[in-house]
């Protein structure tokens, strides 16, 4: 069997595990301690691996022990799970620490100019990657790579735009991500050379939808709720320009449904935004983005519970559609773009010149080229099929209507 005719599992109720992580599972269950993880404990760990002390603004501290009592009390790990989630937090602290450090050093930073930005944003699984990954084939135009997300502020090599220590982070997280679960790359391609959400840079801040998607966090999902995220996103805008310091850019894409939920902070703190906005029928974008989520928990858990994803994702899209609308009324309408998911499969190019025509970028034949390029090293389906549907997670076509179809006829979305 080719990988074009791999399909994803369904059988979300039992993860897949390795032989050696069972193991391990297995003995640390039998034999070893609870592994709970402390906020304390953390930072702490941090300090010495960076032998520095000042951390800035506190808000993060708060943020970081709300997620750490959720992940001991909701989450239910296992082993290899805290092992993963500490050994991802701690790093989080340590480049807070390092990031602190190097503004200190050089505050010239803070005057970094970071140029114009395209937010791409929308409901999960209605191709915001692809059009991410289509306008950063622009060399004009500047996206993350997974190798600044994981590692903003390099050791040692701080003000390089290449180092090893990237190189080495990134290909470890996608080693380790093919190795706990195989499937993943089917659901959502991931490349070490290409960009991906700045979701993670809010990651370090313990404010982002993250944890939600990985882990069943539930308490710590309604305290970010209730939160002022703007000191998560300043400290966003502030990697941003460290990152823009080490590479310079002058037309940024961003990208990560996360800011739908945070789009009025989202605008105030880069006021010159333009908002592209993604759009694709919820009876499929929702069981997609459910499964997706029931692989990633899988990674970590072996609870769980495909109905419950399914009753906290359905409301959590519904906030972010609301909140969406309420900042967008209140906006000028030529800051936002709509585009449709089934337009942009079907002619991607066509799309990408009006998207270039709006950002005011002159779309020559190289810009065309390139583009023509990616889509063709990277049809759809390529890693396998994601398989995913309705009554995997206890959801009818009639729930679906009855939360969206507001928002499915505002947008003229079609059924898929």
């Amino acid at each position: 069997m080719g990988k074009s005719d791999f399909v994803t599992t369904t059988d979300y109720e039992r993860p897949y595990r390795p032989f050696f992580i069972k193991v391990y599972n297995g003995l640390s269950g039998k034999f070893g301690p609870p592994g709970y993880l402390e906020a304390e404990v953390l930072v702490e760990q941090a300090k010495r691996i960076t032998e520095l002390e000042d951390l800035g603004d506190s808000k993060f501290f708060e943020a970081l022990e709300v997620l750490v009592k959720s992940m001991n009390d909701e989450a239910r790990l296992t082993a290899t799970g805290r092992l993963v989630q500490k050994s991802r937090l701690t790093r989080a602290v340590v480049h807070r620490f390092r990031i602190r450090d190097l503004l200190r050093k050089h505050p010239e930073i803070n005057e970094v100019d970071l140029g114009k930005i395209i937010l791409v944003t929308g409901l999960q699984r209605t191709g915001t990657t692809l059009l991410q990954r289509l306008l950063n084939t622009n060399p004009a135009i500047r996206g993350i790579s997974g190798g600044e997300l994981l590692e903003p502020v390099p050791a040692g090599n701080m003000n390089r735009r290449g180092t090893f220590s990237r190189k080495f982070y990134s290909f470890m997280a996608h080693q380790a991500i093919s190795y706990l679960s195989p499937q993943f790359k089917s659901i959502h391609p991931i490349s070490r050379r290409e960009p991906e959400e700045d979701v993670m840079l809010l990651d370090l801040s313990f404010m982002s939808q993250s944890p939600e998607a990985t882990m069943h966090v539930p308490s710590y999902s309604r305290w970010l709720e209730d939160q002022d995220h703007t000191q998560a996103y300043e400290f966003l805008r502030g990697v941003l320009k460290i990152l823009c310091w080490q590479r310079p850019g002058s037309q940024w894409v961003l990208k990560t449904p996360n800011h739908m939920e945070y789009l009025d902070i989202f605008l105030k703190t880069f006021p010159e935004a333009k908002i592209i906005l993604t759009h694709r029928d919820p009876r499929k974008a929702l069981p997609s983005f459910c499964s997706m989520v029931a692989h990633s928990r899988g990674i970590f858990s072996d609870d769980v519970d495909p109905k419950e994803i399914a009753r906290h994702w359905c409301r959590k899209v519904r906030r972010m559609i609301e909140v969406t609308e309420m900042v967008r009324s209140g906006e000028e309408t030529d800051r936002f773009m709509d585009v449709s998911y089934y337009d942009l499969i079907a002619d991607p190019v066509t799309q990408l010149r009006e998207i270039y025509e709006w950002i005011g970028i002159n779309f020559d034949d190289e810009a065309v080229r390139q583009a023509g390029q990616y889509i063709k090293a990277n049809p759809q389906n390529r890693f396998g099929r994601h398989s995913y549907s309705l009554n995997d997670f206890g959801l009818s076509e009639e729930v679906i209507e009855e939360h969206f179809s507001g928002y499915r006829e505002k947008y003229t979305i079609p059924f898929e």
